[in-house]
């Protein structure tokens, strides 16, 4: 009996089930931000006292959060001063919050949340001129260029604006923080009518939002900005839920999926009524299984609220630590740390091919195989859904004649990776085990694509031929 062992060469694209990145945001820099842009300073409550240090670092090590959102307001960062250099003490004051940040190993969210506005006029369009808004994001970015956990939004929930003009701005801010030294940080692109995932795709905007480039003309790492709340009118100041966001975030999925571009949910809440649980967990367990294309999902807000506010996720202080709230731990935390299924996409349709191995592990696999021409073999696409708890991965996109077994040496992140590996033709008597190693490459990352290399055991039956 001659036997053959079985050559392998297949692409595998793995989309998690959950997003990459899930935060909160840590407000007060914000408070007293109307829509018209007007930021009394005197209502600036900046949470740099032990509270908001706490917090943050409760959410990241106790919660396993992986970014954090600080709203500024424009006018406490200049001091109320249009124009020339922020202002050396409130920069700092708000510095100080920004290292808390990083020093949890967070990423850390700059958020102008201004509206697009400053006391009534419309930045670039009758208010402030592209060069005052430039010079913010130019000094921001130098400072900031040399930490890779920074993330800039451009504006908090611009609105009431042309969007062409508005498009045109943003494209000089972009411009402005690349040659600032900040060349692959994610940037956050608003739309207008303040960034509502509901209206993004058809008058927010969006289509005009692709056309910005970093100055070498790529879009790298320029990523479409995503607000959405449940209530009556999107304000977010009423407790009760009425709105079901799921059809509006499946239209901004497939048109970013259409347009191979990513989103980034960041600004989103719902009070505690029963109603708003329901649709909020179901809204975000919705963004994590269309993880493909949405980056990550921030949760308002923490920080200098208090448990009381309405849409709080301010943990509550119980014996001598501190404790989510049911919306933290159900809605965010719940639907993402539970996000234990990959979702095929209307591209990559399920195959019926049996799972490989039987595991205990709460891991799926689904696949498909690629379209050929007439003549040419089909190559297997495996869709892996990869557990940071355990390192053992399961498959079902394998010819029925073969046993595979992928074991990680350590623990994957929960990110997305191409995988290519190949086993080259021998003859034997006996079953053989082999290892290799395979190429790893990040396709999901915040940063610039980077290749990481595992070494995974490959273990494979032979079969006759």
């Amino acid at each position: 009996m001659y036997f053959k062992t079985f050559f392998l060469l297949a692409a595998a694209r793995v989309v998690l089930a959950k997003v990459q990145f899930l935060g909160v945001a840590i407000a007060g820099g914000d408070f007293g931000c109307q829509i018209d842009g007007s930021c009394p300073l005197s209502s600036t409550q900046l949470p740099n006292n032990d509270d908001g240090v706490a917090q943050m670092q409760h959410f990241v090590k106790d919660d396993g959060v992986n970014i954090l959102r600080l709203p500024i307001s424009w006018q406490f960062l200049a001091n109320n001063q249009l124009g020339g250099n922020l202002d050396s003490t409130n920069l700092a004051k708000y510095d100080q919050l920004v290292q808390a940040c990083l020093a949890t190993g967070a990423h850390c969210m700059l958020d102008i949340h201004n509206f697009a506005h400053w006391n009534g006029g419309i930045i670039g369009q009758g208010g402030p001129t592209d060069d005052q808004f430039v010079s913010l994001w130019s000094q921001l970015a130098t400072k900031y260029a040399g930490s890779q956990n920074i993330v800039f939004e451009l504006m908090n929930e611009p609105h009431d604006l042309d969007i062409d003009t508005w498009v045109n701005t943003c494209q000089k801010a972009v411009t402005a923080i690349r040659q600032a030294g900040a060349t692959s940080q994610m940037i956050l692109l608003p739309g207008t009518n303040f960034d509502s995932a509901a209206t993004l795709t058809t008058v927010g905007g969006a289509s005009q939002l692709l056309g910005i480039k970093n100055p070498d003309g790529t879009t790298d790492n320029l990523i479409l900005d995503i607000h959405k709340y449940l209530d009556i009118d999107n304000s977010g100041t009423h407790s009760l839920c009425t709105t079901d966001n799921t059809d509006a975030f499946t239209s901004v999925a497939q048109f970013l999926r259409t347009n191979g571009r990513k989103g980034f949910v960041s600004e989103t809440g719902a009070s505690e009524d029963a109603s708003c649980l329901t649709a909020f967990c179901a809204q975000n367990t919705l963004i994590n299984q269309n993880s493909d294309v949405f980056i990550g999902l921030v949760g308002w807000a923490a920080g200098s609220f208090d448990t009381s506010y309405l849409l709080s996720l301010t943990p509550s202080k119980q014996n001598g630590g501190l404790v989510d709230n049911q919306q933290m731990s159900q809605c965010l935390l719940g639907t993402w740390v539970d996000s234990n299924t990959t979702v095929p996409r209307a591209s990559e349709p399920s195959s019926s091919l049996p799972s490989a191995i039987t595991s205990s592990a709460p891991l799926t696999a689904s696949a498909s195989a690629s379209s050929t021409q007439s003549g040419k073999s089909s190559e297997p696409v495996i869709t892996v859904e990869i557990n940071s708890a355990t390192s053992v991965l399961r498959t079902a996109s394998i010819p029925s004649s073969v046993t595979t077994l992928i074991i990680a040496s350590g623990s994957p992140s929960d990110e997305s990776y191409s995988l290519a590996w190949a086993k080259t033709t021998t003859t034997s008597q006996t079953p053989t085990q082999t290892h290799a190693a395979a190429s790893v490459t990040a396709t999901g990352s915040a940063s610039s694509t980077k290749p990481i290399t595992f070494i995974w055991s490959l273990m494979m039956l032979p079969f006759l031929i």
